[in-house]
Protein backbone atom coordinates (compact mmCIF):
# COMPACT_ATOMS: atom_id res chain seq x y z
CA UNK A 1 0.00 0.00 0.00
CA UNK A 2 1.44 3.62 -0.74
CA UNK A 3 1.36 5.73 2.57
CA UNK A 4 2.60 9.35 0.97
CA UNK A 5 0.56 12.11 1.36
CA UNK A 6 1.59 14.51 -1.35
CA UNK A 7 1.38 18.35 -1.12
CA UNK A 8 -0.65 20.48 -3.33
CA UNK A 9 -0.47 24.01 -1.77
CA UNK A 10 0.90 25.38 1.39
CA UNK A 11 -0.62 28.13 2.96
CA UNK A 12 1.50 30.11 5.77
CA UNK A 13 -0.55 31.09 8.43
CA UNK A 14 1.95 32.41 11.15
CA UNK A 15 5.71 32.91 11.00
CA UNK A 16 7.46 33.27 14.17
CA UNK A 17 10.75 33.27 15.69
CA UNK A 18 10.67 29.85 17.03
CA UNK A 19 7.74 28.14 15.01
CA UNK A 20 5.80 28.44 11.51
CA UNK A 21 2.52 27.21 11.33
CA UNK A 22 0.85 26.11 8.24
CA UNK A 23 -1.59 24.13 6.56
CA UNK A 24 -0.97 21.98 3.87
CA UNK A 25 -3.73 20.67 1.15
CA UNK A 26 -2.44 17.44 0.41
CA UNK A 27 -3.87 14.36 -1.94
CA UNK A 28 -4.38 11.20 -0.27
CA UNK A 29 -3.20 7.35 -1.23
CA UNK A 30 -7.23 7.19 -2.43
CA UNK A 31 -7.30 10.37 -4.19
CA UNK A 32 -8.98 12.29 -2.10
CA UNK A 33 -7.74 15.80 -0.57
CA UNK A 34 -7.55 16.82 2.80
CA UNK A 35 -5.78 19.70 4.75
CA UNK A 36 -2.94 18.95 7.62
CA UNK A 37 -2.23 21.76 10.11
CA UNK A 38 1.75 21.64 10.46
CA UNK A 39 4.00 23.11 13.07
CA UNK A 40 7.07 23.75 11.70
CA UNK A 41 10.52 24.24 13.48
CA UNK A 42 13.99 23.88 13.15
CA UNK A 43 14.94 21.15 15.67
CA UNK A 44 16.77 21.27 18.93
CA UNK A 45 19.26 19.63 20.55
CA UNK A 46 18.97 18.43 24.58
CA UNK A 47 22.11 17.80 26.77
CA UNK A 48 22.33 15.13 29.25
CA UNK A 49 25.26 16.69 30.99
CA UNK A 50 27.38 14.46 33.60
CA UNK A 51 29.60 16.04 36.33
CA UNK A 52 32.59 14.11 37.74
CA UNK A 53 30.47 12.84 40.60
CA UNK A 54 27.99 11.21 38.37
CA UNK A 55 25.23 13.98 38.57
CA UNK A 56 23.55 15.26 35.73
CA UNK A 57 22.92 18.96 35.68
CA UNK A 58 19.04 19.93 35.23
CA UNK A 59 17.36 22.84 34.52
CA UNK A 60 14.91 24.57 36.56
CA UNK A 61 12.43 26.84 34.71
CA UNK A 62 8.81 27.91 34.16
CA UNK A 63 7.31 26.43 30.74
CA UNK A 64 4.02 29.00 29.93
CA UNK A 65 2.35 26.03 27.31
CA UNK A 66 1.52 24.18 30.91
CA UNK A 67 1.45 27.18 33.49
CA UNK A 68 4.21 25.00 35.44
CA UNK A 69 7.52 24.52 36.70
CA UNK A 70 9.87 21.75 34.99
CA UNK A 71 13.25 20.33 35.34
CA UNK A 72 14.65 19.99 32.41
CA UNK A 73 18.07 19.17 30.89
CA UNK A 74 19.97 21.84 29.14
CA UNK A 75 18.49 22.79 25.55
CA UNK A 76 17.80 24.83 22.69
CA UNK A 77 16.70 25.31 19.12
CA UNK A 78 18.98 24.52 16.49
CA UNK A 79 19.50 28.40 15.11
CA UNK A 80 20.20 29.14 11.05
CA UNK A 81 23.74 29.88 11.94
CA UNK A 82 24.63 26.31 13.59
CA UNK A 83 26.63 23.93 11.15
CA UNK A 84 25.50 21.12 13.27
CA UNK A 85 23.50 19.68 15.94
CA UNK A 86 26.69 19.32 17.86
CA UNK A 87 27.66 23.20 17.83
CA UNK A 88 23.99 23.77 19.04
CA UNK A 89 24.09 21.10 22.04
CA UNK A 90 28.19 22.47 22.84
CA UNK A 91 26.54 26.13 22.37
CA UNK A 92 23.29 25.38 24.55
CA UNK A 93 25.34 23.54 27.36
CA UNK A 94 27.26 27.14 27.97
CA UNK A 95 24.62 29.16 27.55
CA UNK A 96 22.45 27.21 30.11
CA UNK A 97 25.05 25.95 32.53
CA UNK A 98 28.26 28.11 32.08
CA UNK A 99 30.01 24.63 31.26
CA UNK A 100 31.95 23.32 28.32
CA UNK A 101 32.66 19.61 28.32
CA UNK A 102 35.55 17.35 27.08
CA UNK A 103 33.67 14.58 25.30
CA UNK A 104 30.30 14.59 23.81
CA UNK A 105 28.45 11.22 23.02
CA UNK A 106 25.18 11.40 20.24
CA UNK A 107 22.64 9.67 22.28
CA UNK A 108 19.37 9.42 20.47
CA UNK A 109 17.35 11.58 18.18
CA UNK A 110 13.22 11.62 17.60
CA UNK A 111 10.53 13.47 16.45
CA UNK A 112 8.38 14.65 19.22
CA UNK A 113 4.98 14.84 17.97
CA UNK A 114 5.17 13.94 14.09
CA UNK A 115 1.58 13.87 13.52
CA UNK A 116 1.58 17.52 13.32
CA UNK A 117 5.21 18.98 13.69
CA UNK A 118 8.34 18.38 11.93
CA UNK A 119 10.54 19.52 15.11
CA UNK A 120 13.53 16.77 15.55
CA UNK A 121 15.33 16.75 18.89
CA UNK A 122 19.09 15.46 18.83
CA UNK A 123 20.23 13.97 22.63
CA UNK A 124 23.96 13.94 23.48
CA UNK A 125 25.44 13.28 26.78
CA UNK A 126 28.30 15.71 27.76
CA UNK A 127 31.22 14.43 30.09
CA UNK A 128 34.40 15.95 31.29
CA UNK A 129 32.97 18.99 32.26
CA UNK A 130 34.61 22.29 32.62
CA UNK A 131 33.35 25.85 34.33
CA UNK A 132 33.84 28.47 32.04
CA UNK A 133 34.91 31.51 33.32
CA UNK A 134 33.14 34.03 31.12
CA UNK A 135 30.70 31.50 29.48
CA UNK A 136 28.21 32.16 26.70
CA UNK A 137 25.52 34.54 27.93
CA UNK A 138 21.92 33.19 28.80
CA UNK A 139 18.45 33.96 25.99
CA UNK A 140 17.36 37.45 27.78
CA UNK A 141 14.20 35.66 28.36
CA UNK A 142 15.07 33.22 30.04
CA UNK A 143 15.06 32.72 33.72
CA UNK A 144 16.41 29.33 35.49
CA UNK A 145 18.24 27.79 37.91
CA UNK A 146 20.46 24.99 37.74
CA UNK A 147 19.85 22.03 39.98
CA UNK A 148 22.39 18.70 40.34
CA UNK A 149 21.10 15.48 40.62
CA UNK A 150 21.69 12.09 41.67
CA UNK A 151 19.94 8.90 39.82
CA UNK A 152 17.62 8.71 42.27
CA UNK A 153 17.03 12.33 43.04
CA UNK A 154 16.15 12.73 39.73
CA UNK A 155 13.84 9.46 39.62
CA UNK A 156 12.15 10.65 42.28
CA UNK A 157 11.65 14.12 40.47
CA UNK A 158 10.28 12.23 38.27
CA UNK A 159 7.82 10.61 40.09
CA UNK A 160 6.65 13.57 41.62
CA UNK A 161 6.08 15.42 38.09
CA UNK A 162 9.14 17.70 37.94
CA UNK A 163 10.50 16.33 35.47
CA UNK A 164 7.66 15.67 32.80
CA UNK A 165 8.62 16.32 29.21
CA UNK A 166 9.57 13.78 26.74
CA UNK A 167 13.68 14.58 26.25
CA UNK A 168 13.99 14.88 30.07
CA UNK A 169 12.22 11.51 30.54
CA UNK A 170 13.94 9.76 27.78
CA UNK A 171 17.67 10.95 29.03
CA UNK A 172 16.45 9.27 32.47
CA UNK A 173 15.14 5.73 30.86
CA UNK A 174 18.72 5.89 28.72
CA UNK A 175 20.84 7.17 32.15
CA UNK A 176 18.56 3.75 33.57
CA UNK A 177 19.68 1.94 31.56
CA UNK A 178 23.41 2.95 31.55
CA UNK A 179 23.35 2.50 35.16
CA UNK A 180 22.11 -1.07 34.64
CA UNK A 181 23.99 -2.20 32.26
CA UNK A 182 27.61 -1.11 34.17
CA UNK A 183 26.74 -2.94 37.80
Amino acid sequence: MIFEEKTLSTETVYKGNLIDFVVDTIELPNGETATRELVKHPGAVAIMAFTDDNKMIFVKQYRKAIEQVLLEIPAGKIDLTDETPLETGKRELEEETGFQAESFEMETSFYTSPGFANELIYVYSAKGLKKVENPLAQDEDEFIELVYLTFDEAWEAYENHLIYDAKTVYALIAWKLKLATTK
